[in-house]
């Protein structure tokens, strides 16, 4: 017989598929935090739909987001009126950013799709000197800690996506989250180690709806 938590979990997980809401867009204002109140030019790699770029865009003189997907891409273009700061190109996160540098760059739910060390040695090398690096990713639940903390946002997670979908069905999935997407395979204490060998001073830290946070200022 299938135990009570299993169950409940069961039933969280088909409410949640019928209310769903986009956890890396929660995420976006507390990127604004990290940043300086103006500064001059972004660079936002896995734009998706180009929310982010846009919210960046009220901050910056200019605002470059990239994704390798071609429709999402079309997509961001398309929900951003003009003119704007914010501007969309079809790139490879590690052979083909824009030139730098870059007095900011973000990278939100786009890192685990990429060899990790070398992506974030390519961020350094676009960040301008005094910059700010923001990343929020995914990875791999592995400790005692990793799967209390994701069984702790289970139930927000629920309420979050009934408020947000003021209790009715979504009618499409949020914009931002229509690219493809793969689990991630590193965990924490693997993505900390190599962050620190790339980025000394970086700061990490594990966060509710599966994501962690990275933070670093070059010098």
């Amino acid at each position: 017989m299938t135990s009570p938590p299993h169950r409940l979990l069961q039933a969280l997980d088909r409410f949640n598929a019928v209310h769903p809401w986009d956890h890396n867009a929660h995420y976006h204002r507390w990127i604004l935090r990290q940043l300086p109140r103006r500064f001059g030019s972004a660079l936002d790699v896995g734009s998706g739909a180009g929310d982010l770029a846009r919210l960046l865009s009220t901050r910056a003189d200019a605002v470059h987001g990239v994704d390798s997907d071609p429709a999402i891409t079309a997509r961001a273009r398309a929900l951003t009126p003009g003119p704007t700061a914010a501007s969309f190109t079809v790139a490879d996160a590690l052979t083909d950013l824009p030139a730098g540098p870059r007095d900011v760059i973000t990278c939100v739910a786009t890192i685990h799709h990429l060899p990790f060390a070398d992506a974030l040695d390519t961020f350094r090398r676009h960040l301008a000197p005094g910059g700010t690096l923001v990343v929020v990713g995914l990875y791999r639940p592995r400790t005692a800690t990793d799967h209390l903390l994701g069984a702790a946002a289970v139930l927000p997670n629920a309420v979050i996506g009934w408020l947000k979908n003021r209790g009715r069905p979504a009618a499409a999935p949020p914009t931002s989250m229509t690219a493809r997407t793969r689990p991630a395979d590193m965990p924490f204490s693997d993505i900390t180690a190599a962050a620190h060998t790339v980025l000394p001073g970086a700061r990490l830290r594990r966060r509710l709806f599966w994501r962690y946070t990275l933070v670093w200022r070059r010098p």
